[in-house]
């Protein structure tokens, strides 16, 4: 069963997705930093970078757009007259690309050129965000993909009769070769309801294309829905058991855009009224700062520990407090199998991207082995970002690959910590005694018989006291008198100052 929580304010928007009510998605929006993504801007190239094949392009925020050159489309019949292709051979989609992506950047752009992109990739850190100009806009049932002529239908739809009716419907459908992908939800839908949002979407291309033609430079040509609005279009499965909205103006948007585009799924939105705060009700809070922790407890006892570095993701496997109660081999596989479902939803939830190494606990039997890939392929399967599987050193240590394309939970949400410049660590106590311990051995010339004050942070003036009192005996005796310890509250933990009176 799964439900969609919104909690919808003037300044932010939170959209939670539960499965078996329990957090597995969460949707963070604010009103001064609204998302990019799906947005498509009219660009003006500002750099071309041979060396890396990829460009660099304005599209009017802060950073430049970075374009590579296997995300560089043209219209269709363009790159027929590039590519030397008969005006009369169906090309498909994977084709055209390999012989696009033979063609060097310098090839296909030149600085000062326009071009019409949308974002594929949020601002990451110092990089600006990614686009593509291949250009797609996407329905509930079916997306446009009006820059090459690939025709598919989603892979979840298993009955052959239907991918070939709903195969038939677009290619008679189809304008000016466009391309269309046809969505899970396209399932079952009645012909007529198919053509309309089709239409729909071509009408809306005409106008971007329209507008673009007579925009400068960078601008914003098309802005994707908002946060709610996509959340909504893409969730809106057979297994939505309902939508619950705290806020009645964001519920009455939410019921006229599910009236357009699902009208059937509209006695499914609730608007939310108790004085319980809604994310603390679905216990949605609660998970979310559990989602900033690095361990995370697994029901049996065991838990896991993720770590991100700048190159990768680490995760490792515990067996924790779990004791089993038959052998250590099968206390080890329960604890590993109740681990993929875990960290699965700890992927989904925290946004973890990149390469994924998950050290599952060693077992031997080659049977549990196999159980624990299976599992976790399974798992992998419920999430919407791809991911890929690779062979790692050993059967128990995993290698994955997962794309990301917005920032993660914990960016989103905390910033680098003052004290350690986001590196997770501070000086000890320990190691800051004998700092000053040394500064006082440099300054103890100076000193010439007057008072010593030593301002710190309480937390060292107590260790000087108590577990690093030989150390303060040491400082005094290169003072040759007492030292005045002041504690601090308002100094750094890693800061002192000495002092003469």
């Amino acid at each position: 069963m799964r439900e969609i929580v919104v909690n919808a304010t003037n300044y932010e928007t939170r959209v939670a997705i539960l499965e078996d009510e329990r957090l597995v998605e969460i949707y963070i929006e604010r009103s001064t930093k609204r998302s990019v993504v799906g947005n498509i801007y009219k660009g003006n190239v500002t750099r071309v970078l041979p060396g890396m094949e990829a460009a660099f392009v304005d599209i009017g925020l802060d950073r430049d757009a970075f374009l590579y050159v296997n995300d560089v489309y043209e219209d269709f019949a363009e790159y027929q007259k590039l590519l030397g292709v008969d005006d009369g051979l169906e090309t498909e989609f994977t084709e055209m690309r390999s012989v696009v992506a033979a063609y060097s950047i310098a090839d296909l752009l030149r600085e000062g050129r326009h071009v019409l992109v949308r974002v594929t990739k949020e601002a990451l850190g110092t990089k600006g965000p990614r686009i593509t100009t291949h250009v797609t806009l996407p329905g509930r049932f079916v997306v446009l993909m009006p820059t090459v002529g690939q025709i598919g239908v989603s892979r979840k739809i298993r009955s052959r009769d239907e991918r070939v009716r709903l195969k038939t419907l677009v290619r008679a459908l189809q304008r000016d070769r466009g391309g269309v992908i046809v969505r899970t939800a396209a399932e079952g839908v009645d012909n007529a309801i198919l053509e309309k949002e089709l239409n729909y979407l071509y009408d809306l291309w005409d106008e971007i294309k329209r507008k673009s033609d007579r925009a400068p430079a960078p601008s914003l040509i098309h802005r994707e829905i908002g946060l709610m609005e996509r959340v909504v279009r893409d969730s809106l499965w057979s297994d939505l058991a309902s939508i619950h909205i705290d806020s009645e103006k964001a519920y009455e948007f939410c019921m006229d855009f599910v009236s357009k585009i699902d009208p059937l799924t509209a006695p499914r939105i609730k608007l939310y009224g108790e004085d319980i705060p809604i994310f603390e009700k679905f216990g949605v809070q609660r998970e979310l700062a559990k989602a900033l922790q690095d361990k995370v407890w697994l029901k049996s006892g065991g838990y896991i520990v993720i770590n991100r570095t700048e190159a990768l993701v680490a995760i490792d496997v515990n067996t924790g407090k779990f004791v089993g109660k038959r052998s250590l081999e099968d206390t080890i596989a329960k604890t590993n199998l109740e681990s993929v479902k875990e960290i699965v939803r700890q992927l989904r939830l925290r946004d973890l991207g990149g390469i994924i190494v998950i050290d599952f606990i060693d077992m031997e039997d080659t049977a549990n082995q196999q159980k624990l890939l299976e599992a976790l392929e399974a798992e992998l399967k419920k999430d919407r970002s791809p991911s890929r599987i690779m062979a790692g050193p050993s059967s128990t240590l995993v290698i994955l690959t997962r794309k990301r394309t917005r920032q993660s939970l914990e960016k989103i949400l905390c910033q680098p910590c003052p004290y350690c410049e986001g590196h997770g660590l501070i000086k000890s106590v320990a190691t800051i005694c004998y700092e000053i311990l040394n500064e006082i051995k440099k300054q103890s010339p100076h000193f010439d018989g007057h008072e010593v004050i030593l301002r710190v942070n309480p937390d060292v003036a107590a260790a000087l006291k108590d577990g690093e009192k030989e150390v303060y005996r040491e400082m005094q005796l290169f003072v040759g008198k007492p030292i005045n310890i002041k504690a601090d509250n308002n100094l750094h933990h890693e800061h002192f100052d000495l002092m003469m009176d």
